[in-house]
């Protein structure tokens, strides 16, 4: 899925997040919105997959419930950079960030299922359609 693509889809997803879940605000406008977006991608990008590798034999364990408490912690380290940056987006506490973790990851994975990738140019050979 291409950067600015999965930048609204993070945002779209955080944002269902503020309005349902009790304790994951956000106070600004769109743009800094945007910047808690590209904020939640990098943590999850870099940092979200090291923690998962570590705790791995805890989520076999659990049966995957405790990576729903990895995704909990992505959003706390989100909160806390993004108040440190001054961009208005705040969790308050554990529980918060577990039902907004939970919250971003089904509305996100509904909204990926939604936009579809344009098939690549191996893709479109594969299938028969030759682009000159």
């Amino acid at each position: 899925m291409p950067f600015l693509t999965r930048l609204l889809v993070n945002a779209a997803a955080l944002w269902v997040a503020t309005r349902l879940v009790p304790g994951v605000t956000y106070v600004g406008g769109w743009l800094p919105f945007l910047g808690v977006a590209v904020v939640f991608g990098v943590i999850n990008a870099f940092i979200r997959p090291v923690l998962k590798i570590l705790t791995f034999p805890i989520i076999i364990l659990t049966l995957g419930i405790f990576a729903l408490v990895v995704n909990g912690l992505m959003l706390m380290l989100t909160s806390s950079l993004s108040t440190a940056l001054g961009l208005g987006f705040h969790v308050s506490g554990f529980w918060a960030a577990f039902w907004g973790a939970l919250v971003v990851s089904l509305v996100s994975t509904m909204l990926s299922m939604l936009v579809k990738d344009p098939p690549s140019r191996v893709d479109r050979r594969r299938s028969g359609v030759i682009d000159v």
